[in-house]
């Protein structure tokens, strides 16, 4: 997928959509002018999402942002006040019953029924399974609990499970035949670091699968460890999205130098009037008005040795940062003007 990005400074980043009319072949889901209102309460505003086929994409953006309200119009759950939705070739919500059995879906946390077992509540489940015959029933929903590790807890009330293990039985649900794409809202909710990484590795098992993954989280690390592409909410729009790794590149351009004399580099580009600083990982050369042979020549004619050089990226802390706090101050400024 091409992506074009905004203009350095201006923190908005937008993916490039399609031509008109194009087939959405390379597309697992797409939303245009997505638009979600409850009374004058505006949810969801113009959101254009690309799901690229095959990618593991993170949604992310604050409490609020608008995040599960656009799952919820992806699946079907929630009529669109305005827009388009597209779920693996079939409008929605009018092609639920063809697009959603190809779909495993956790969202807003499992319900189940509190007085049967975890294997009990997973078979009722597996037997509407419209992928599932009768016979592959019980394999498919031992497979499951074996894959998100409750096994051993299968004959347990759910109503005596830990919010983890509850999380765990709503993946094992949404795993419990074959899949074109999984949608996980907040999927680690609840859990232990240990379960935390079972997660990670199901995920890429799925990816490595060539499966579609839509990841809706608001652990950032866990979005960078496993994402391959990322789309940003903010008040109920899209500001960023695209592959992860142009995203995390796209701040101002950067370079971190291994010297075992940091202070002396820094102090010989200063001299030569480009920005550093001396961080845990090296020296931090802004390129926003030089080049990186202008640093290693100013170095090398200082008689600073380099071990290594490599082109820093942004954090996607810092830019999932930059871009909500931007958004978020251009809006107060404009409340203050109002109300001064």
């Amino acid at each position: 997928m091409s992506t074009t990005f905004g203009t350095p400074g201006a923190g908005v980043l937008q993916g490039e959509a399609p031509a008109p009319g194009a087939a959405s072949t390379a597309l697992a889901a797409r939303t245009r002018g997505l638009r979600k209102t409850y009374g004058e309460t505006v949810a969801v505003d113009n959101v254009d999402l690309d799901v690229p086929t095959g990618a593991v994409l993170g949604m992310l953006g604050p409490n609020g942002s608008g995040k599960t309200t656009t799952i919820r119009m992806l699946l079907g759950l929630v009529r669109a006040t305005e827009g388009e939705v597209q779920l693996l070739g079939h409008s929605m919500p009018e092609g639920a019953g063809k697009a959603l059995p190809e779909v495993g879906a956790l969202v807003e946390g499992p319900g189940f029924h509190p007085f049967l077992s975890g294997r009990e509540n997973l078979l009722r489940l597996a037997a509407a399974e419209p992928g599932l015959s009768g016979p592959q029933i019980a394999g498919a929903v031992g497979d499951a609990l074996d894959r998100v590790g409750l096994t051993g807890a299968a004959h347990r009330r759910y109503r005596g499970y830990s919010l983890g293990m509850k999380q765990r039985l709503g993946l094992a649900g949404a795993l419990l035949a074959p899949r074109r794409m999984v949608v996980l809202d907040e999927p680690t909710n609840g859990l232990d670091p240990a379960g935390t990484r079972e997660v990670r590795r199901i995920i890429a098992e799925l990816h490595a699968a060539g499966v579609t993954v839509l990841v809706s989280s608001h652990l950032l690390a866990e979005v960078e460890a496993t994402c391959t592409h990322v789309a940003v909410l903010n008040a109920g729009s899209v500001v960023a999205q695209g592959e992860l790794s142009e995203l995390l590149e796209s701040g101002s351009p950067s370079l971190v130098v291994s010297t075992p004399d940091g202070q002396d580099a820094v102090n010989a580009l200063r001299e030569k009037r480009i920005p550093s600083r001396l961080t845990p990982a090296g020296v931090r050369v802004d390129l926003s008005a030089t080049t990186a042979p202008e640093v290693f020549a100013a170095l090398v004619h200082a008689g600073v040795p380099v071990y290594e050089a490599n082109r820093a990226r942004t954090g996607l802390e810092d830019l999932f940062a930059r871009l909500t706090q931007n958004e978020s101050a251009d809006a107060s400024g404009d409340i203050g003007e109002e109300r001064s």
